[in-house]
């Protein structure tokens, strides 16, 4: 668990445990922190999937949660298991891919997303990976340049089947 304050208020992030958190509340925050894109017209997977979806990406990898006391407001995706159709670097034994990034809208801009985001590249590092992934829209320009200006780079473009954009691979190198 990694504990941080921000303007006298405590946060921690730690590992997500169905047996005492809620998958409900988890695929909630996902349709809320994600519903700007729903409203943009795209379908990223994370603005409908329900509990029982929640529950079988849960298996994929480590899901880790940002909590203010009891109450969860953000949360970011470790890939431990990835599909055989994704793209061969997210395949790659030193590269690691992170997803299903959110943060409460109400909370958005108060540097939450940059906690989360050091927190996964720091644990992706801690566990000898040289490189961490991500996709997104690439309609979604604001978060392209939010991930641009973190040091990632563009790497080339991927059509998931599931989605009704074409989406952009991004990569940062890890020391």
């Amino acid at each position: 668990m990694t504990s941080f304050t921000l303007n006298n208020t405590q946060y921690s992030i730690r590992l997500f445990d169905e047996s005492r958190d809620s998958v409900e509340e988890l695929t909630g925050l996902l349709h809320k922190a994600y519903k700007r894109l729903a409203d943009m017209g795209l379908n990223f997977v994370a603005t409908y999937q329900d509990v029982e979806y929640t529950r079988y990406y849960l298996k994929k990898g480590e899901c880790y949660i940002l909590l203010q006391g009891d109450n969860l407001i953000g949360t970011v995706f470790y890939y431990t298991t990835m599909w055989e159709d994704a793209p061969d670097i997210y395949k790659r034994d030193d590269t690691v891919l992170f997803g299903k990034f959110a943060v409460d809208p109400v909370l958005q801009r108060n540097g939450f997303g940059s906690r989360l985001m050091d927190f996964i590249e720091s644990l992706a590092s801690s566990k000898g990976k040289k490189q961490i992934v991500l996709d997104t829209s690439e309609k979604a320009y604001h978060l392209i340049d939010y991930y641009t200006k973190r040091g990632y780079e563009y790497i080339h473009h991927w059509q998931w089947p599931v989605v009704n954009y074409r989406s952009v691979i991004m990569a940062k190198k890890l020391s």
